[in-house]
């Protein structure tokens, strides 16, 4: 392999500064609830108001919504919550019997009390509310709790509400970054506890989630957008620059790869990329991603390929590769794949079903990201009778006996006829 541009900024850690900052803010709202909610709310958000969102709000944002864009919406909320139920479908319980009198099975329970985080961000994303909070109502989750910053004329964008409400949030408040991950992780007055925590934010909300994980649990710490395009000979430049630079405009630390077995691709897929970003806003996250974090690599060959996807273990990746579904089976490290180079990512960030809240920095390697099954549990359970009984104590009776767990072989041994 070799680095036709190699990115500039090799390593994202988190400092001591914002590790030290969420430790705060966390203990804070533990011992003070609503007083340091608002104090950090006034301190980093500018905003005064009532961390709840009223019903005078939530009835404003459904009447005054324009249609158009209710909409949309309604068609994100319905696509993603079809993929997860779904999903939900292939989970399944079962009892069967593992020898006689041996009865054991597993049933799947919804999680009750989950929380949702959607950032405010740059941009009002439209699909982050029914991401994080459909698959949770269809996972049959009794209570959602939702919390967004208010950065839009003191409350929470309209557009994001509205998702929020139409997804199945049942209590909504406008709080954002670390204090909203503290406030569902350890209740306030009026924030409720939850059980699990989910969804995308900047560092200090990913550093919060770390910090709250164990107290609560929570689907993955994700960082900033992260594509890998995996290109042929046959490849479009022009739709490779384009797909890496819709990720780069995320975030100024996001990260947009081409591996190609191509060096003339990977050349003019460079000359595609700059000449587009002249067309974007100078204030566009896109440029500082591109010079920092871009990079551009060939490969000698179809498998070197497959192996740096395989290593890179990205959130995204794009395979623009003439018949590409029969390279399914030797991918194995990402947060999703996309088939073909009109299978854009966008879709999935948009509308097209699957959840776009996925592992970033190598996390693919043990993680798919955010799903429906991220709001329930696999409770197993066993009833024994019978010989099942003789058996099962017999056994633990000789191996506690080897172990020295007095009260282990009592137990087995006052079953024994």
């Amino acid at each position: 392999m070799e680095y036709i541009k190699e990115a500039e900024v090799l390593e994202q850690t988190i400092s001591n500064e914002v590790e030290q900052t969420v430790k705060s803010i966390i203990a804070n709202i533990r011992a003070d609830g609503d007083a340091a909610v608002q104090e950090y709310e006034k301190k980093f958000g500018n905003s005064d108001r009532p961390v709840r969102v009223s019903e005078e709000e939530i009835e404003d944002c459904m009447k005054n919504l324009p249609e158009e864009v209710k909409v949309l919406i309604d068609r994100v909320v319905d696509r993603v919550s079809a993929f997860a139920q779904a999903q939900l479908e292939c989970l399944t319980p079962f009892e069967k019997e593992f020898g006689e009198g041996i009865r054991m099975g597993h049933r799947i329970v919804p999680i009750e009390r989950v929380g949702a985080y959607v950032p405010g961000g740059r941009f009002p994303l439209l699909s982050s509310g029914p991401m994080v909070v459909a698959p949770a109502k269809v996972a049959g989750a009794k209570q959602i709790v939702a919390c967004s910053p208010a950065n839009y004329k003191g409350g929470i964008h309209p557009a994001v509400l509205y998702g929020l409400i139409r997804s199945g949030a049942t209590d909504i408040f406008a709080i954002g970054g670390a204090q909203a991950i503290a406030a569902m992780a350890y209740g306030t007055e009026s924030v409720p506890e939850v059980d699990v925590i989910s969804g995308p934010g900047n560092r200090f909300v990913a550093e919060a989630k770390r910090q709250v994980f164990g107290k609560v649990g929570i689907d993955l710490i994700a960082g900033p957008s992260e594509v890998m395009v995996f290109a042929d000979d046959t490849a479009s430049p022009r739709k490779i620059a384009a797909d890496l630079l819709a990720q780069a405009e995320h975030d100024p630390f996001a990260r947009a790869i081409l591996a190609t077995t191509s060096r003339k691709i990977a050349e003019e897929t460079i000359q595609e990329v700059e000449s587009l970003l002249e067309t974007f806003s100078p204030s566009s996250p896109a440029h500082e991603s591109w010079k920092n974090w871009g990079e551009v690599i060939y490969t000698e060959s179809l498998q070197e390929g497959l192996d740096i996807c395989n290593d890179y273990a990205i959130e995204h990746l794009h395979l623009h590769v003439k018949n590409s579904r029969e390279l399914l089976d030797k991918l194995y490290n990402y947060g999703s794949l996309f088939i073909n180079e009109d299978s854009s990512v966008v879709f999935s960030d948009k509308v097209s079903g699957t959840n776009h809240t996925l592992p970033t920095q190598k996390a693919a390697r043990y993680t798919g990201g955010l799903w429906v099954g991220s709001y329930v549990k696999v409770l197993t359970h066993q009833e024994i009778t019978g010989k099942g009984v003789q058996f099962l104590a017999s056994h633990a009776e000789d191996q506690s006996e080897i172990e020295g767990l007095e009260g282990h072989k009592l137990s087995a041994t006052v079953r024994l006829n």
